[in-house]
């Protein structure tokens, strides 16, 4: 079986369920993470800004406002790096997250799903730190592929999850910080949330898109902190046949 083909069939993976005591302060530790209220979430967001600028590079250099579509959007922080673009949505599954945004005038739709778009067509797809927590990864990054329009490109940026650097990291910061507040295990936490490493999300990609490139923040992919892959090109036939079997 191909490399790519074997990656996909690994598709829909189930969720690790949470203990107790994760459930208890989860949605607490969600905001906190989000919101950098804590020494090691804000060190977190200053490196997770790499991905953010990586990601908004393109826009900048458009002689023409652009047509761009969010997955993930969370609290609209990515905005923060993006020019004023012709149209801006975003899909949020907590729609609540975009929608009570002090940044909620610069986007037009917030959806929560990726299904509820009909009819449109975008530029610029974007992505920050969201893939890896997608159970059925190739329905969205097929879907994604349909919704380009002609010449457009998916931009996403990701922590290099399932390297040795990346475990290091969050181990040394966000790991040590969770377990003295909440005396618990972070690594639970994370197998929780994020169900895909860094080479199934590549894996991925390629199969639906002829043209990707890469960046990393780090020596090499299998040395990095977090990656910046560039789509173009995609290869709608294969994009429609998973979508369909799917719908």
């Amino acid at each position: 079986m191909p490399n790519a083909e074997r990656i996909l069939s690994s598709f829909p993976k189930v969720r690790p369920e949470l203990p107790e005591a994760y459930r208890a302060i989860y949605a607490e530790h969600y905001r906190r993470n989000r919101e950098g209220l804590s020494p090691a979430s804000s060190l977190s967001q200053k490196m997770e800004a790499w991905m953010h600028r990586r990601v908004a590079r393109d826009a900048a250099e458009r002689k023409t406002p652009s047509r761009t579509l969010e997955i993930g959007a969370g609290n609209l922080n990515h905005v923060l790096y993006e020019p004023d673009s012709e149209i801006y949505d975003v899909v949020e599954a907590l729609i609540e997250l975009p929608e009570k945004s002090p940044r909620r005038h610069r986007i037009r739709h917030a959806y929560r799903t990726i299904d509820e778009i009909q009819n449109e067509k975008y530029d610029r797809i974007v992505s920050i730190a969201v893939f890896e927590h997608f159970c059925d990864l190739p329905v969205t990054v097929a879907k994604c592929g349909l919704l380009l329009a002609s010449g457009g490109q998916m931009r996403i940026g990701i922590p290099s999850e399932g390297t040795i650097l990346w475990r290091i990291g969050w181990g040394l910061t966000t790991g040590m910080e969770f377990r003295a507040r909440h005396g618990l295990n972070y690594s639970v936490l994370m197998r929780h949330e994020h169900v895909n490493t860094a080479k199934e999300i590549e894996g991925v990609l390629r199969f639906f898109f002829r043209d990707v490139r890469r960046e990393v923040l780090g020596l090499m992919p299998a040395l990095s902190f977090y990656q910046f892959f560039e789509c173009r090109e995609p290869d709608f036939q294969r994009c429609q046949g998973v979508f369909d079997r799917t719908r």
